[in-house]
């Protein structure tokens, strides 16, 4: 082997050999943003049918690589320089480890003779992903390419899926080696490859046993299921439970659309009764954190059971559940219908508890309607809201992905957009984090070309990834980009008159931003389509032409600067 950049017909860098072992396992689509010294490995990826989507930002770039992990269930691949460009990828690496999505973040290092002389954008990677990441692995020669990248991708997907990091050293990019030598290499590694990725942990039939006879004693049952049955695939394992036991559920907000919104045993409607008053609550794919409120009263009722299906048994150990189901999501939930089939059940809709629901859920969907009804100018947050979400119902299936970030803008959204397929939801997810918008919509709409993208942004949110618009009109990607304008965080200027004081106190308030910035300006500048609106009309019209034009465009939406609230947790008034 040489250290040599040209290749002979017969031989091939580093670069050509980690894109073929990418290709080799099935890796179709890279994010990223290329430079030294990693240019060379984009190109010959893309040469090898991998389609690699070149980003301003390697924050925004990891957020897509972490929803396409989500969307597909295969490892969303981000692709760095080194140094500052790792560090930035951190962002989405973390995301998809605390969201549990597979993802790799591959990042270019520096040359190995010259660590710890100071070189190029010189860091130790590995040891700055090791809080972010399942697992990590650097390439110290060229012949460790394939054992590394196989090994990397199927831990970022085996057990509970996560983050994992890859780590390329220039001078391995730049080796030689022959044809044959890497073929061989290739298949060696392959061989020797995890062959228990897809394998999940089998559940006891006793512990399927006691699942049914819980939730068969139980005077108030609910199913609750969050985006780990979404990455399992549940939905239909969920639809027969729920429809064949009649027991009423709750999706947490990226578990809308597994079963669709306006099921008649949906209980989001009525979610305070349903977690306050349930005597057993069968949670799937979802955690016990603060989305849950942490399954203890005074949310929950201090005598629930939970009867917890997860992939990881370490998951179960933290919560102590009254029956834990260590198994993929998917696979548990057919088990349990499958007993439960055996001696079958099921509520009907007289139950006291499914009649209770209903009411609780009618009582609240019909206060919500009242305050959507009302055309609001200058525009509130529900109007608008309103207007969107029967723009999207219109379209029918597919339906279009929704992408939803800020305070209020993600908060009210939660509430008023309709969920009816599985996977159609992202937002700020497990960790709240902000900034993903764009990203995401990238992602989905590479991952699901079939589909409209559209996202619903607080202008604080869309400011965070705000230039990857370009990003949208260099591929000309199918994403309508609608930011709720109000003129800051939360708002405009906020503070009392008491509050503005100190020799800085002629500066903004440092929650407001530029009042009327012309946001849709932005994806104009690249050859977009941009909208300013106001009024109902104005926004029913761009929501027409933009949805039917498939094209990039960013709806830049008027909103009074006063009409919302501060806001970081969960609101649920319901």
């Amino acid at each position: 082997m040489s250290n040599s950049d040209h290749q002979s017909p017969s031989t091939l860098d580093g670069n050509t050999f980690v894109a073929m072992c990418l290709a080799r396992a099935g890796i179709d689509r890279m994010f990223g943003v290329v430079g030294i010294p990693v240019t060379s490995l984009a190109n010959r990826a893309v040469g090898l049918g991998i389609r690699f989507i070149a980003f301003h930002n390697e924050q925004s770039a990891g957020y897509a690589a972490s929803a396409y992990g989500y969307l597909t269930g295969r490892p969303g691949i981000l692709l760095t320089v080194s140094g500052p460009g790792c560090v930035h990828g951190l962002a989405g690496l973390s995301n998809a480890t605390v969201n549990t999505w597979p993802m790799v973040l591959i990042s270019g290092s520096c040359d190995q003779k010259d660590s710890g002389r100071g070189d190029f954008q010189e860091l130790d990677q590995i040891k700055a992903v090791k809080p972010f990441s399942k697992y990590s692995a650097k390439a110290t020669d060229i012949t460790k390419i394939p054992s590394c990248v196989f090994s990397v991708l199927d831990w970022a997907r085996s057990g509970r899926p996560g983050g994992c990091y890859l780590d390329l050293p220039t001078d391995v990019l730049h080796q030689t080696i022959s044809n044959t030598e890497a073929q061989k290499l290739i298949n060696d590694a392959e061989n020797c490859r995890i062959k228990e990725v897809n394998l999940k942990p089998i559940v006891k039939h006793s512990e399927i046993e006691k699942a049914a006879a819980l939730l068969r004693q139980a005077e108030r049952p609910l199913i609750v299921f969050g985006k780990g049955a979404a990455i399992s695939r549940a939905e239909n394992a969920l639809k027969n439970l729920v429809e064949s036991t009649g027991i009423p559920f709750l999706p947490t907000p990226m578990g809308k659309g597994l079963l669709p919104d306006n099921h008649e045993l949906a209980a989001t409607a009525a979610r305070s009764l349903a977690i306050g008053k349930c005597d057993v609550a069968l949670v799937v794919g979802a955690r016990l954190n603060w989305l849950l409120h942490f399954g203890e009263p005074p949310k929950w009722s201090k005598d629930v059971k939970f009867i917890l299906v997860d992939v990881d048994k370490e998951e179960i150990e933290i919560r102590k559940p009254c029956l834990g189901l260590v198994g993929d999501a998917t696979k548990v939930v057919e088990m349990i219908h499958k007993e439960i089939k055996d001696d079958p059940f099921c509520l009907g809709k007289s139950h006291s508890w499914v009649e209770a629901l209903t009411k609780k859920s009618k009582e609240n969907v019909s206060k919500m309607e009242a305050q959507l009804a009302e055309d609001v100018v200058p525009f509130n947050f529900m109007t608008p809201m309103r207007i969107i979400r029967d723009a999207i119902l219109q379209l029918g299936s597919p339906a279009p992905i929704v992408v939803s970030e800020g305070a209020n803008t993600m908060d009210v959204g939660r509430s008023v957009l309709v969920q009816m397929e599985p996977r159609t939801r992202l937002d700020a997810g497990t960790w709240g984090t902000m900034g993903v918008g764009l990203g995401y919509c990238i992602a989905a709409a590479v991952a699901s070309p079939e589909r409209l993208v559209v996202a619903v942004e607080g202008d604080s949110g869309f400011g965070f990834s705000a230039m990857e618009v370009e990003t949208l009109v260099r591929y000309q990607l199918p994403v309508v980009v609608i930011v709720f304008n109000n003129g800051g965080v939360y708002g405009g200027d906020r503070r009392n008159p008491e509050e503005i004081t100190g020799p800085y106190k002629e500066d903004p308030a440092p929650t407001s931003f530029v009042p009327g910035a012309s946001y849709h300006l932005l994806i104009e500048a690249f050859g977009g389509k941009g909208y300013l609106v106001g009024t109902p009309d104005e926004l029913r019209s761009a929501l027409t032409e933009s949805f039917s034009a498939r094209k990039p465009a960013v709806i830049n939406v008027t909103i009074d600067p006063f009409a919302g609230a501060e806001s970081g947790r969960m609101q649920h008034k319901n």
